[in-house]
């Protein structure tokens, strides 16, 4: 399959999922697909943790950093969406990425609202959501075996 035709499938599942699930904004997105599409230049990845996740954690190197909200804040950061808009166009295709899908979810519902038409959120996030054992990592960006780094 070549790119155009990847990336068109990619989207197409990914608004699947989104209207399956009554999103808000253009769909989901597992972390592979993210990869994908940021790889073909279809989209960019937007991380949306804290600095201390970013630094410690790790992260995906041609990702852009913007937090939905700042360490040690319970509230979204006022300025996360005039920071989108300056940075890309509103038709640009994004993908928001955070530890768990949770905030980025958040994240992609204010950049519809705000008029990105191509707003993903990437499922499972980074290290993915609390197991059992009260563990992360089982899935999400690190366990998929995708390109991050740490420092």
């Amino acid at each position: 399959m070549d790119d155009l035709k990847d990336t068109a499938a990619i989207l197409a599942r990914a608004a699947g999922r989104g209207r399956d699930a009554g999103l808000a904004y253009g769909g989901a997105v597992t972390p592979a697909e993210a990869h994908r599409l940021q790889v073909s230049g279809a989209a960019d990845v937007v991380d949306v943790r804290t600095l201390p996740e970013w630094e410690f954690v790790g992260h995906y190197p041609p990702a852009v950093h913007l937090p939905w909200r700042h360490y040690g804040e319970s509230v979204p950061d006022d300025g996360f969406v005039d920071a989108l808009l300056e940075r890309f166009p509103v038709d640009r295709p994004l993908l928001f990425l955070c530890r768990s899908a949770v905030r980025s979810h958040h994240a992609a519902e204010a950049a519809a609202k705000a008029g990105f038409t191509h707003a993903f959120n990437i499922l499972e996030g980074f290290e993915g959501p609390i197991d059992a054992d009260g563990h992360r990592g089982h899935l999400g960006w690190r366990a998929a075996g995708l390109p991050w780094r740490q420092g």
